[in-house]
Formats: structure tokens, C-alpha cells, sequence
């Protein structure tokens, strides 16, 4: 573990930042699945305040919240950056006599926090992604059966994690099931309609000839391979085509997407002024594809973005989906432009060998030299590019391409 009072990085951090993002989270649609727990917890500490809270590179996302709504904060800024780089559960009883938390506005500013108590959430890889916590604006003294509940909600959370995982899963096979049915459908396609036009070929010759029974069994052959033909169509047709249908639960399409990078990353951007905007450059925006780790990837270029760009400047995000019919194959295409301090070419080249340090941000924020490289890991397990060009004290262009099946 870092030994950095203000900036504390766990001992298996990239593992843990891996782990994280193998879940393949959604940040902004979990409250549903955890509000319960997050309530059964303040009712149990008897706190005012209970968060469920996952912290990734640069962003400690509040993915269930009860008597404080809150989606995120800076990773900096919070309190359960420290709870996760240990095994054990942290209390202070008085944030506002912490140098670490006084000056933080939720001490000195309303909701005027002053108890903590957190529950690292711990996978069965002994990786803390997160953390469950209660808070309030009272010092508390939680009893060790308390604390106990408080430990079993926490083992709760990390189970109905994993859950969700497999569940995702599960729909990815049963998505690529229909892919084949699809597929199948057009392989029988082709010889049924050969079939019968045989078969209308060999009538006419028959006809000709007037032999009523060769007919009446050629009408029978039609008949059977027509029917079966009307059933590959019907099968076809239920799969629909890509351009059709709407995006399913584990996919997205560019304007599904747009609107998720907007929802998540809009309110760090207003944090410092920048100008964030998100733009489609593509006549298949509606098309689906799957979401593996694309919320990852760009969450994380984007957020590095936000942090090395000054107040006041840009980010842009183009997104396009390159369909080519003939040869059956997709790519998206990504570019996140900003106006930042830049990186140098050393730099660039350690990102790429995933061997970045860590840097401080425009206004001081922490950095902790893991979300570039996470990004071109990530990128690298789907087959995809990443290039990186940047003029220092101008900005930085990040290109992604990824394949898309």
C-alpha cells in the first residue's frame, strides 16, 4: 500500500482496477438491485446516511444511496478511497477533526458530516472495489452485532455483484444463440429455394409429358419446400435485422451511448468548467452492439481528459459505427479530442506499454497511474487500437477502434 496520507493507492491496485472492470458495470443503473441494502444499513447503524459506493480510477460512484443523493465525487475527495487499502473496516468519529476530510465541503457545508464507519467490499480475489458505508451528522457508537449486520450486507453486495456478472453473461450466450438462428435461417435459405425451383423446372417438364402422378408428386416436393421455406422467413424475421431492432439490455447504439457518457461524465466536466460535448458521425447510430467495456474504456479516457484539461476548456467525443455489408464486419470508432496540458512522447510511449506513473491534474486533483494503461488493456483483450497523439501545452487526440462481431 502507498504510504501517502493524500493520496492512498492499495498494493494490487491494477488488479483491483481489473477485477472492477471486468464486472462491465453500468454506474447509473444499479440503484434498483442495492437500495434495500443501503437502507437495512443506516436502519441497522442508526446513521442518517448509507452508501454503496465503487471506486475506479479517477471516481468514487455511489451506485445505491439512502438519506443523500449522490451519484459521485471525485475519487480524491472521498473517504472510502481509504477504506479499500485495507482489510479491515474504517471509523473516524469526527471528520471534522481529521486533516485528511476537514476541509472537504460535505464536513464543513451541509449535510455537515462528522461519522463514518465503511466495510471494504471484497471479492473472493481479495480485491476491494468499493466500499459500504453509514454516515452521519452525530458522532455514533456502533456495537460489534451491529458491525456484524453492517459485514453481512457487505458480503451481500459483493455477492449480488457477481450475480449481476453472470447474468450478463448468461444473456451474451443466449444473444449469441439467436445469432445463430439468424445465421441458420439464411444458410437454408439458399438450397430451399433451389429445391424449388427444381421442382417448378421438373413440373413444366412434366406437363409436357402429362404424367398426372410425376406431377401430383412434384406438387407434394413444392408444397413441403415451400412450407419450410415460409418458416426460415418466419425465424428471420422474429431475429430482425440489426438496423431494426432496439438495443437490448446489454447493448447499446450510439445514442444509447451518448446519453450514458452524458449522464455519467457531464457532472465532472461542469466541476471544472469544460466544455464536454459528445457527437455521433455515423448513418448506422442505431445499430446495437454489445457494451463490453466500452463504458470502461471511454469512461476512463474521458475522465483523464477532464482532469489534465484547465477550466474553461473542451473535450470532445466523436463516435462512429463503420458497417461493411460485403464482408460481414464492424468497427466503432472513437475520438476524444481535449485542450490540456498535453503528454509527452515518453509518456505516450509508456502508456502504451502500460507502464504509466502517476500525475497530478490541472487543479491538483490525485492522480493514481492506472487508468491509461487499464484503458489499453482493455482495448488490447478486444482486439482493438488505440493511438495517441499530443502536443504538450495544446491537447491530446485519443483514437479507439474496436471490432465489433
Amino acid at each position: 500500500m502507498e504510504t501517502n496520507v493524500l493520496n492512498p493507492i492499495p498494493e494490487k491496485e491494477f488488479e483491483r482496477l481489473m477485477e472492477l472492470s471486468e464486472l462491465d458495470l453500468d454506474y447509473s443503473d444499479l440503484d434498483d438491485q442495492f437500495k434495500d441494502l443501503t437502507k437495512l444499513a443506516a436502519k441497522i447503524a442508526g446513521t442518517a446516511i448509507s452508501l454503496i459506493n465503487l471506486i475506479d480510477t479517477f471516481t468514487q460512484w455511489s451506485i445505491a444511496h439512502y438519506g443523500l443523493p449522490i451519484d459521485q465525487m471525485p475519487r480524491e475527495k472521498s473517504v472510502c478511497q481509504y477504506t479499500i487499502v485495507g482489510d479491515d473496516p474504517l471509523e473516524v468519529e469526527d471528520l471534522s477533526a481529521d486533516e485528511r476530510f476537514n476541509k472537504f465541503d460535505y464536513v464543513t457545508e451541509d449535510p455537515n458530516l462528522r461519522y463514518y464507519y465503511g466495510i471494504p467490499l471484497t471479492t473472493k480475489d481479495g480485491n476491494n472495489i468499493g466500499a459500504l458505508c453509514v454516515l452521519d451528522d452525530d458522532q455514533k457508537n456502533l456495537t460489534p452485532e451491529k458491525i456484524e449486520m453492517l459485514k453481512i450486507i457487505a458480503t451481500e453486495i459483493v455477492g449480488r455483484l457477481s450475480a449481476y456478472k453472470a447474468l450478463n453473461t448468461l444473456k451474451d450466450e443466449l444473444e449469441e444463440a439467436k445469432e445463430s438462428q439468424r445465421k441458420l435461417s439464411h444458410d437454408i435459405r439458399g438450397p430451399l429455394g433451389g429445391i424449388i425451383g427444381v421442382a417448378d423446372l421438373i413440373k413444366e417438364q412434366g406437363e409436357k409429358k402429362d404424367v398426372d402422378d410425376i406431377l401430383e408428386l412434384i406438387n407434394l416436393i413444392k408444397q413441403g419446400g415451400q412450407s419450410l421455406l415460409e418458416l426460415a422467413d418466419d425465424v428471420l424475421s422474429s431475429s430482425n435485422t440489426e438496423e431494426m431492432r432496439s438495443p437490448k439490455s446489454n447493448e447499446f447504439n450510439l445514442y444509447t451511448l451518448k446519453d450514458k457518457l452524458e449522464q455519467l461524465y457531464i457532472p465532472q466536466a461542469k466541476a471544472k468548467y469544460i466544455d464536454l460535448t459528445i457527437v455521433n458521425e455515423s448513418e448506422n447510430a442505431e445499430i446495437p452492439f454489445p457494451k463490453n467495456k466500452i463504458l470502461q474504456i471511454l469512461g476512463n479516457i474521458i475522465s483523464n481528459a477532464i482532469k489534465f484539461t484547465p477550466d474553461g476548456g473542451m473535450v470532445m467525443v466523436r463516435q462512429e459505427f463503420n458497417l461493411n455489408k460485403e464482408s460481414d464486419t464492424a468497427k466503432l470508432l472513437f475520438s476524444i479530442k481535449d485542450t490540456g496540458v498535453g503528454i509527452s512522447s515518453g509518456k505516450i510511449e509508456e502508456i502504451l506499454n502500460e507502464n504509466a506513473q502517476s500525475t497530478s491534474g490541472t487543479k491538483g486533483e490525485s492522480g493514481y497511474g492506472f487508468g491509461l494503461p487499464l484503458v489499453k488493456h482493455l482495448i488490447d483483450k478486444l482486439d482493438g487500437n488505440l493511438h495517441i497523439n499530443s502536443i504538450e501545452g495544446e491537447g491530446t487526440l485519443f483514437k479507439v477502434t474496436l471490432p465489433i462481431k
